[in-house]
């Protein structure tokens, strides 16, 4: 037995019995993998294949991954002869863990199959617990795994090394491996040449790519209608070419894939699948005929619906305006939730207005305003000489004031805990008590409340009561932020020029910019940027370099990597993240050239911005 091996079986035995590790004396990724599989309740002493396909399936499984089986064979039968020495098998995994093909040594052939290692088995660490395969798949990264690194005792006798393949749209199309009887000895050579051959399939992958791609190219040319909502993409979904009517509405196309078209407002009328010239029965992509999608959210809305901001034509914001229909027909507690600047109380008034309190009072709060010790006051009142300082005559608060209308208290998540309880009593019993008083005084109003912040966290931290949340968290409407509505930002300029008699044309490259950037202030910082071109340009045109002097955020560095995410963050993920960062300080905060140079659809980027934390 090897030392390293033998060290590992003593490391191992102790975690299956005891459940300790020696962290210092494992591969980082070893350990990782042990403490999955006991999370996953996998059986130590087991460990042979339990899923395993039916003919029928197999064969489905193998016709879907023919493009991966078509390019790998071949260099995997030119190999075998040479590594028979080592009385190994090579195999082929699908992403999903399935082995598509298993050849090599005959002996070793023999000696997997009693484990169930076929061809057909499902071989995951979920499975049969850390091995090879099912750790690259899961890690997605190249990894030895020798002997009683294993976490099954049924391989402890195999030494194996597998390498993800990717293709050339960067997605896992497999993973090579071979295994050996570790009795031979540990063979530190393995690992080199499956990368190096995974490596010779990769650009394999990419050189069928690129002829696919020039196929789809000569289907375009047959294409006659230019002035067509018509595309063609490849088996992945990427636009490999578009007609001149689809290159006006998407300049960007070719860093597109369907899922992106279809994001863009678009839908599938027709799709034809398209074959290659040289291998007939194999479909190479998809000849697709598109329709602009007409939002139905907006009909949905009463003609009566008043809102007097504006509603733009983006579907994000047509959901919100339809949610605040439908709850301005109700007297139930509504609560709005999005970043500063998104226009809540704006919404809270026209909920109010087109609700039966209409002739009633429309009363707003701001909480975080009120100082702690005034907000009693405030809201509740209070009669004469309640304190050193009251009025003679008394103070109705804004409870009293909002009496057969609608209180809005705005940052309601900044209310003290004492406040809380004060406020669950009025709420419950409908009464307020104002200081210094003894008699009750019946409300009749409608609450909407709104923050910035997420108040369900808040519970979770003990900053909110639980009780009261349930009372004002009745109906949530979540507002957009201005990034997520860019397609509005033209509305927004056309009803500030209406309002300010400012009638100025914005070339098309300004508003492209407007639309480009992230807007962290939202609709209030696009009108009071707005107030200052107004200033500055006059009855010029307001041009791209005054646009950009005025908006063009500092170089500012990303927020870094807490524990936590780095946790949950694979290494890839990482360097996709440093990426990305670099991408947006090189481009002073400007999403869309960040995207630009990184060749990433921007729906892609803040998807991406949301996910790592950026």
């Amino acid at each position: 037995m090897d030392v390293r091996d033998a060290l590992n079986r003593s490391v191992w035995d102790r975690f299956v019995k005891e459940g300790a590790l020696d962290d210092s004396r494992i591969n980082k990724r070893i350990s990782e993998s042990w403490l999955f599989c006991r999370q996953k309740g996998i059986n130590p002493y087991y460990g042979k294949g339990k899923t395993i396909l039916t003919n029928d399936k197999f064969q489905e499984r193998k016709k879907a991954n023919k493009k991966l089986l078509h390019t790998a064979l071949p260099v995997l039968k030119n190999l075998l002869p040479f590594f028979n020495h080592t009385r190994a098998v090579f195999l082929l995994v699908d992403p999903e863990g399935y082995v598509l093909f298993m050849d090599g040594h005959e002996m070793a052939l023999h000696k997997a199959k009693s484990i169930h290692f076929i061809e057909g088995v499902k071989w995951t660490e979920e499975e049969v617990g850390t091995n090879a395969i099912g750790t690259a798949l899961r890690i997605k990264e190249p990894i030895q795994i020798v002997g009683a690194e294993h976490y099954a005792v049924a391989s402890h006798s195999w030494g194996c090394c597998s390498s993800p393949i990717w293709n050339a749209d960067g997605q896992m199309a497999g993973i090579l491996n071979t295994s050996y009887p570790v009795r031979l000895g540990i063979d530190e050579q393995m690992l080199p040449f499956v990368i190096a051959a995974t490596y010779a399939i990769e650009q394999r992958l990419v050189a069928d790519a690129r002829t696919r791609e020039l196929e789809l190219l000569k289907h375009a040319s047959l294409i006659q209608l230019s002035h067509s909502l018509t595309i063609i993409c490849n088996n992945q979904g990427k636009l490999v070419w578009v007609t001149d009517s689809m290159r006006k509405l998407l300049p960007k196309w070719h860093q597109l894939t369907l899922s992106d078209v279809k994001g863009e407002g678009f839908s599938i009328a027709r799709k034809k699948p398209l074959y290659s010239f040289q291998q007939q029965d194999s479909v190479i992509g998809y000849h697709i005929h598109l329709k602009k999608r007409i939002p139905k959210l907006l009909s949905q809305i009463r003609s009566t619906f008043t809102y007097e901001g504006v509603q733009g034509k983006s579907e994000t914001f047509q959901k919100t305006l339809l949610q605040a229909e439908k709850a301005s027909r109700t007297n139930i507690p509504v609560h709005l939730s999005g970043e500063t600047g998104t226009g809540k109380e704006l919404l809270a008034r026209a909920i109010h207005v087109n609700s039966p309190r209409t002739s009633g009072p429309f009363i707003p709060v701001n909480c975080g305003a009120v100082p702690k010790d005034l907000m009693a006051g405030e809201l509740f009142g209070y009669v004469s000489g309640a304190f050193t300082g009251a009025k003679r005559s008394g103070h109705k608060g804004k409870f009293e004031q909002a009496h057969g209308g609608t209180l809005f208290l705005d940052e309601i998540g900044e209310i003290s805990q004492e406040m809380q309880i004060a406020l669950l009593r009025v709420l419950e019993d409908k009464k307020v008590i104002p200081l210094g008083g003894v008699k009750p005084v019946d409300v009749d109003i409608r609450i909407i409340t709104a923050s910035h912040r997420d108040l369900e966290e808040m519970v979770d931290k003990g900053s909110l009561r639980e009780d009261l949340f349930y009372r004002i968290f009745v109906y949530p409407i979540e507002l957009p932020p201005l990034r997520k509505r860019i397609e509005d930002i033209p509305c927004f300029i056309k009803d500030y020029g209406q309002k300010n008699d400012w009638h100025i044309h914005f070339p098309k490259e300004v508003v492209a910019y407007l639309q480009s950037f992230p807007w962290p202030g939202n609709i209030r910082q696009l009108l009071h940027c707005l107030d200052r071109l107004h200033v500055e340009a006059g009855s010029s045109q307001p041009t791209l370099e005054l646009i950009s002097s005025m908006l063009s955020p500092k170089k500012t560095l990303p927020p870094s990597l807490d524990n936590s995410l780095q946790d949950k963050l694979t290494f890839r993920e990482q360097m996709e993240r440093s990426k990305i960062a670099e991408a947006l300080i090189a481009a002073n905060g400007n999403v869309t050239k960040a995207a630009a140079q990184l060749n990433m659809p921007r729906s892609t980027f803040y998807r991406k911005l949301k996910k790592l934390n950026l």
